[in-house]
């Protein structure tokens, strides 16, 4: 899958929980495709200068400023030409949840996960992480599966971290093989369990 930018920083809730402004056809000549900021989906925040952070797309946003609006109503379809500061006021915003970094060892990149140290800049650059990348970013220094971001994400991730979570170890499950697999799917199942128990106490 090529690299596919998606957006730019323009805001963080906290130190874990930034906010992404999806590009448009205004910002870039070809827009992401819904699939490409799915619910779930893994980003990377790099700029010129560095890699910045891996996170994970938990929330979105649609923001319309004419919502509501009482002024009046020239066409349902208005011309762009004609109307270009509303037309560009109208955003998608995504939730996204710092999880941690890619780190390089002797050229083979590994995942540092948990708690980033460094503050990612605003307008820094965000894109869609390939499979390959997915996979190393649950790959420690040393080539054992990892999946310490757990805590993080159920914290960080609002209402939906749960769903979020069962998402993503069905996403990665597939990658790896023998023991690592099924530890993550066991992960997997006892997550599923308590989601359709707080389903059923709801």
């Amino acid at each position: 899958m090529p690299e596919k930018r998606i957006g730019k920083v323009v805001k963080s809730n906290n130190h874990c929980d930034y906010v992404v402004e999806l590009d448009d056809r205004l910002a870039v000549k070809t827009p992401p495709t819904t699939e490409d900021y799915a619910f779930g989906t893994f980003v990377k925040l790099e700029s010129e200068q560095r890699h910045w952070a891996v996170g994970v797309i938990y929330n979105t946003q649609l923001f319309n400023p004419s919502f509501l609006n009482s002024g009046p109503r020239l066409a349902s379809d208005p011309s762009p030409f004609f109307a270009p500061d509303l037309q560009s006021e109208m955003r998608t915003l995504l939730g996204v949840v710092l999880l941690g970094s890619l780190e390089f060892s002797s050229g083979q990149p590994y995942g540092v996960q948990g708690i980033p140290k460094v503050v990612v800049p605003i307008h820094t650059l965000v894109y869609r992480m390939s499979e390959e990348e997915i996979y190393q970013f649950h790959q420690d220094r040393s080539a054992r599966t990892q999946f310490a971001y757990y805590g993080l994400l159920l914290n960080s991730g609002g209402v939906f971290a749960p769903h979020v979570l069962r998402h993503i170890l069905d996403q990665v499950s597939p990658m790896f093989y023998g023991q690592q697999r099924r530890a993550l799917e066991i992960l997997s199942r006892e997550l599923a369990w308590k989601l359709t128990l707080g389903a059923m106490n709801a």
